[in-house]
């Protein structure tokens, strides 16, 4: 063996690993009277969200063991704290009651619901509030419409005129008025089906 030769020269030997920390610019333990590496994070606690101590293996396992997020809440805190956990604990409103809401209130807007304090020269809001109050139009579903139309009658029908229309309707249909005929089965089937359906939302 040449120890003459270049091939010596490149070799490097690395410094120990108490040298290596010593040397080294990295942030140590959070453990009091540790001089090793702080290499992993781990939580500060609750009211400290987002910082960490930074431990060696040895002690951060050693602090994970023991972490305990709830430590020092009552019952009563931690009820709380689950209420909160259930929207995300982010701020939430009563219904109606948000940032535009209150900004529209301070423009002008009645609470409950009123109209803006806005210049209405046409009388276009006008004219339609006197339109809808003269000629209020009932709320009606999509199914209960369906169903009024299977009775051939409009959304203004009231219970009266939907019970009237619906014994008119069985008798003129039910096979003991067709002689035994069940030819018109079907439409009895149906109009018994949308007289459910409004005695279900309701209407009769």
């Amino acid at each position: 063996m040449n120890f003459n030769s270049r091939l010596f020269d490149r070799i490097r030997i690395g410094p120990s690993e108490a040298e290596a920390v010593e040397e080294s610019d990295a942030p140590r333990c959070d453990h009091a009277g540790c001089a090793r590496l702080g290499e992993f994070r781990a939580p500060q606690g609750r009211g400290r969200e987002g910082k960490f101590f930074l431990f060696c293996m040895e002690h951060v396992k050693a602090y994970n063991a023991t972490y305990n997020y709830f430590a020092g809440m009552d019952d009563a805190a931690l009820a709380a704290y689950a209420k909160q956990e259930e929207i995300g604990h982010r701020p939430t409103w009563k219904l109606g009651v948000n940032s535009k809401a209150a900004r529209m209130a301070q423009r002008g807007r009645v609470a409950g619901g009123g109209e803006a304090d806005v210049q209405d020269g046409f009388n276009i809001f006008g004219s339609r509030r006197t339109q809808e109050a003269a000629n209020p139009e009932p709320r009606v579903g999509v199914v209960a419409r369906k169903a009024l139309e299977a009775l051939n009658l409009d959304i203004t029908a009231d219970s009266a005129a939907i019970k009237a229309r619906y014994k008119e309707l069985v008798k003129r249909f039910h096979p003991d008025a067709n002689g035994g005929d069940r030819s018109r089965e079907g439409t009895l089937q149906e109009i018994l089906k949308a007289y459910q359906q409004l005695k279900s939302v309701g209407m009769v």
